[in-house]
C-alpha cells in the first residue's frame, strides 16, 4: 500500500513528466546550454557583489543540502528497505528531477527580492505569494520548511554521523553529536556568506576525493558490475526469479524507496535547493537553473550510483543482504574491498558532507521563519538555538525513526511546491525562457539596476 509521502513522491514524479514533456526533454535537448553555463564556468568562477553570492557558491550551498547521508547511508537504506530496484526508481526520479528543479530554480530568481541588508531573496514563498498570489500556500510552505530543517536538515544528519563515528572510532554518540553542534555554531552566526564559503570550499573537495575511493572500490570489484546493474533493473520491475535472491521485495516497495531517497538526496521539488540558488548574484534565471539539472545529475546519477554499485559488488555481491542498514552498511561495503580504513573513511566522509548539509537547511529554515516574521531577529535566534539541539537528540535516536520522520517531512513540505510549480510552469516554458540568454519579458529588472 503507497504511503501519503508515497503519493507525494508520485506526484513529484508527474510534475517532472509534465514538465519534461512540455520543455521538449530540455535535459537532454539543452546538454550543451547546461554544459557551458556550468561545468564551463567553473575556471572562471564568477564573483559575487558585496551582498550576493556567487552562482558557484549557490550551487555548492544547494549541494551541501543534498549532498550529505542521503548519498551514502539513504541508499543503503533504500537497498534494504526496497530491494537494489530502487536504485533504478531513484535514477528515474532524478532524470525528470532536472526539469524540475530547473523550473523551481527558473521561478526562484525570478521572483526574488532584496533585502534589507541589500541581499537576494527568493524561494517558494516568494513565487507562490508574487506568482500566484495565494498567501496561505506559502504560509503552508514556510511553516514544512522550518519544521523540515530539523528532520532532513539537522536530525537524519547527525544520527548517520555519530552511528558511524561509533562504528569507526567507538566514539559516543552524544559526543559525536556535539562535535557537529559546535561546528555548526562557529558557522550559522557569520550568515549566508559565511556558509557559502565553507560549502565552497568543503563541498567539491569531499565530493571528488570520495568519488575517487569509490573508483577503487569499483575497479577491484568490476567483474561484479555486470551483474550489479541488472540485479538492479530486474528487481524493478519484480522479476525476482532472476533477481538472484530478492525475493520479498514488491515493485511498489522499490518505486516508493527509490522517489523517497531520490527525492531525499536531489531535493528536485522540495523547494528547498531555490532558497539558496535565489541568493546567487547570477546573470538570468535561466543560468541559475542550469545549475539545477547539473546538480542533480551529480548528486543521483552520479554519486548516489558509484555508492549503490559499491554496496551490490562488496562481499561477492551477497554484502547488502547481511542484515545491516544504512552508514552501517555502506561502511561494511567499503571495508569489505579497503579494510579498516574504509570503514574509517565511511566516518569521515559521512562527517564532511553531513556538517555542510546541516548549514545549508539551517539556512533554508531561517529563510523560511524570516519570510513568515518579517525577519525578526529574536525568533531567528530562537530557531538557530533549537537547531542545534536539535541536532544532539538526532545524534542519539534510533535511525529508522529519523528515516522515517524525514519522509513524512519531506512529502509535506513538497506538496505546495509541487502545486506553485505546475500552476506556474507556462513562464518556466515561454520560449524565451527554455535556457535563454535573454531575460523574459517580466523579469524583475529593477533587482539588477539596484
Amino acid at each position: 500500500m503507497i504511503t501519503a509521502d508515497g503519493l507525494s513522491m508520485l506526484a513529484l514524479l508527474g510534475l517532472g513528466i509534465v514538465l519534461t514533456a512540455q520543455s521538449r526533454c530540455l535535459q537532454i535537448r539543452k546538454l550543451p546550454f547546461i554544459l557551458k553555463h556550468t561545468v564551463g564556468t567553473l575556471l572562471s568562477r564568477d564573483s559575487a557583489d558585496s551582498k550576493g553570492i556567487s552562482p558557484f557558491q549557490a550551487v555548492t550551498t544547494a549541494l551541501a543540502g543534498t549532498m550529505g547521508v542521503g548519498n551514502i547511508a539513504g541508499v543503503a537504506t533504500a537497498i534494504v528497505a526496497g530491494g537494489p530496484g530502487a536504485i533504478f526508481w531513484m535514477w528515474v526520479s532524478a532524470f525528470f528531477g532536472m526539469a524540475t528543479k530547473y523550473a523551481e530554480i527558473y521561478l526562484a530568481v525570478l521572483y526574488r527580492k532584496r533585502g534589507r541588508d541589500g541581499s537576494y531573496q527568493g524561494g517558494p514563498m516568494h513565487y507562490i505569494t508574487q506568482g500566484l498570489g495565494k498567501q496561505w500556500l506559502a504560509v503552508l510552505f514556510a511553516v514544512f520548511c522550518v519544521t523540515c530543517s530539523f528532520g532532513v536538515g539537522n536530525m537524519t544528519q547527525a544520527n548517520a554521523v555519530s552511528t558511524a563515528m561509533e562504528t569507526a572510532f567507538s566514539i559516543p554518540l552524544w559526543l559525536t553529536g556535539l562535535g557537529a553542534a559546535l561546528c555548526v555554531v562557529l558557522v550559522v552566526f557569520g550568515g549566508v556568506k559565511r556558509i557559502a564559503r565553507c560549502t565552497e570550499l568543503v563541498i567539491p573537495f569531499v565530493s571528488v576525493l570520495y568519488l575517487c575511493v569509490a573508483g577503487v572500490c569499483l575497479y577491484q570489484n568490476r567483474s561484479l558490475l555486470p551483474g550489479a546493474l541488472t540485479l538492479i533493473m530486474k528487481s524493478a520491475f519484480g522479476m525476482r526469479e532472476a533477481a538472484g535472491g530478492v525475493l520479498g521485495y514488491s515493485v511498489s516497495g522499490a518505486v516508493q524507496l527509490g522517489l523517497s531517497r531520490g527525492v531525499f538526496t536531489n531535493e528536485a521539488g522540495l523547494g528547498s535547493a531555490p532558497i539558496a540558488h535565489a541568493a546567487a548574484d547570477t546573470k538570468s534565471p535561466a543560468h541559475q537553473g542550469a545549475w539545477g539539472v547539473f546538480e542533480v545529475f551529480l548528486d543521483t546519477i552520479v554519486v548516489c550510483t558509484v555508492t549503490a554499485l559499491v554496496i551490490l559488488t562488496a562481499g561477492g555481491g551477497t554484502l547488502w543482504q547481511s542484515g545491516a542498514d544504512g552508514a552501517p552498511l555502506t561502511s561494511l561495503a567499503f571495508a569489505a574491498t579497503l579494510g579498516d580504513w574504509g570503514t574509517r573513511f565511511i566516518a569521515v566522509s559521512i562527517a564532511l558532507f553531513a556538517i555542510p548539509s546541516m548549514l545549508g537547511w539551517c539556512f533554508y529554515g531561517e529563510s523560511a521563519l524570516s519570510w513568515l516574521t518579517d525577519g525578526n531577529k529574536r525568533a531567528i535566534a530562537v530557531y538557530r538555538i533549537l537547531f542545534v539541539v536539535g541536532i544532539g537528540v538526532g545524534a542519539v535516536s534510533g535511525s529508522r525513526l529519523v528515516w522515517a520522520a524525514a519522509d513524512t517531512l519531506n512529502a509535506l513540505m513538497a506538496a505546495p511546491n509541487i502545486i506553485a510549480v505546475f500552476l506556474l510552469r507556462r513562464q518556466v516554458l515561454a520560449p524565451n525562457a527554455v535556457f535563454s540568454t535573454k531575460q523574459p519579458r517580466d523579469f524583475h529588472r529593477s533587482q539588477y539596476a539596484k
